[in-house]
């Protein structure tokens, strides 16, 4: 179980304070979001553009905000990863795996090919070129299956699991290869978008409906964030959500405590992730099943997920991004052109009928997280007329606990620490040849503009 060590007061007014902090941070991206209409025609979320103004100010530049606080931030980032993991499967209504394979399976091929792509590539470029010529640690190419799929929230969380591998900095270095993939997704994204528009492969794209002139919804478009059906007078519905989530970090601790005595390095969120499934697979069971909304687990892990970005960011090592400058540059090059390559060539082959839309929402998840896939498709598809959004949502039992920042990536590290790149490399990209041929025995591939025909 873990040393759990007393907080007297003065730490805890520390941390209040700290906490305070990021929530001006947030305020200040949402006010730059307002006034500068770029950062709302590129998507940049209030969080990443407050966590940049906390770095800015602090120790590494403007050192106005002292180095307690960051480091405090630093360690906040680790924490809240378990709280936007824990409700991941709660409250989710698993789809019957016969009903939904057809229409997620290639969803589903895009996610698991992507992701082992991108551990195959980086770990034989480490192993052949980083290592040899620049000393780069080995664990250098995990973190692009990380940060790119997985985001600034994953790279956070992963500080502890780098950590206990022996490279403190692959959390830094992670939140920077986010950052730029993130950056390239939305960029990228869009210009694949307007070439598809050029060339009529677009089926309902209206040439500039995703470009948000307020981040201010009309009062007819706004949305209720929580649903409660559990009396006040016994408990508030957030308290009783945050509770579950509570229940589910605890059962990620047992849990935790006996992978440890096998496997060192695990991170807690994967296994609070599976907490959340306990939890779900009790609930359910029970007449207290009517009292859980999804809603309301989603806004708990929202609001967990942007202090945990604007806390990353602000809190970034700038000088272990500029000490593995050449291999984090040459990587990034290789992961863009990889990208935009299973973009072209693994899309109409999969999908057919509407491949740029199917296939530009995968490419911004593997490139900057889902919320980044969902925004280059609103602009494909608008009001999401093709059967694109219905697939991808699909796919999520099936991929998202797993690849992209699941349990799977929480593993490639141990993988890397433990059989080195070389093994994991070519085990990658033997795995991604095998998923093209079940693909092929399946159906799932096919020759472009066969599916139409």
């Amino acid at each position: 179980m873990p040393d759990l060590q007393p907080i007297d007061g003065d730490a805890l007014e520390s941390l209040m304070l700290a906490v305070a902090g990021l929530g001006v941070l947030l305020l200040l991206g949402v006010l730059l979001r307002a006034v500068v209409p770029v950062l709302r025609r590129f998507f940049i979320p209030a969080a990443l553009v407050g966590g940049v103004i906390g770095l800015m100010f602090g120790p590494y530049a403007l050192d106005v905000i002292p180095d307690s606080i960051t480091s405090t931030w630093s360690g906040i980032a680790g924490i809240l990863i378990t709280v936007v993991f824990a409700p991941m499967l709660m409250g989710e209504r698993l789809p019957k795996v016969k009903d939904a394979a057809k229409e997620a399976a290639p969803h589903v091929f895009y996610s698991y090919f992507s992701s082992f792509a991108t551990v195959a590539v980086p770990a034989l470029l480490t192993v052949f070129l980083f290592t040899p010529l620049f000393g780069t640690t080995p664990l250098f190419s995990t973190i692009f299956e990380v940060s790119w799929p997985g985001g600034h929230g994953t790279a956070a969380g992963m500080e502890e699991a780098y950590t206990a591998l022996g490279w403190a900095d692959g959390s830094s270095v992670a939140l920077g290869s986010a950052t730029a993939g993130l950056i390239f997704g939305i960029v990228a994204g869009m210009i694949m978008i307007n070439i598809a528009a050029r060339k009529g492969q677009l089926a309902n794209y209206t040439g500039g409906s995703a470009k948000a002139a307020s981040d201010v919804l009309p009062e007819s478009e706004a949305h209720v964030e929580s649903r409660g059906r559990l009396q006040r007078a016994s408990l508030d519905n957030l308290a009783f959500h945050a509770s579950l989530v509570a229940v589910a970090i605890i059962i990620g601790f047992v849990l935790k405590h006996f992978v440890d005595m096998v496997i060192t390095g695990v991170p807690l969120f994967p296994l609070a992730m599976i907490g959340g499934l306990v939890v779900h697979l009790v609930i359910v069971r029970t007449p207290a099943q009517e009292l859980v909304d999804k809603a309301t687990l989603n806004s708990i892990a929202g609001v967990a997920l942007d202090f945990l970005v604007v806390s990353a960011v602000a809190s970034l090592s700038l000088p272990v991004l500029i000490a593995n400058w050449q291999a984090l540059t040459i990587t990034l090059v290789a992961m863009a052109i990889l990208s935009v390559a299973i973009f072209y060539w693994i899309g109409p082959r999969i999908f057919g009928k509407d491949w740029v839309e199917n296939s530009i929402v995968n490419f911004g998840a593997m490139t900057g997280v889902v919320s980044i896939g969902l925004v280059l498709l609103r602009a494909a598809d608008p009001n999401f007329k093709t059967g694109a959004f219905r697939g991808f949502a699909l796919r999520a039992p099936f991929a998202s606990p797993f690849v992209g920042g699941g349990l799977v990536t929480a593993m490639f590290p141990i993988a890397v620490a433990n059989w080195g790149n070389l093994a994991v490399g070519i085990g990658c990209a033997v795995l991604c040849m095998l998923l093209i041929g079940v693909a092929m025995a399946t159906g799932i591939w096919k020759r472009p503009g066969a599916r139409e025909r």
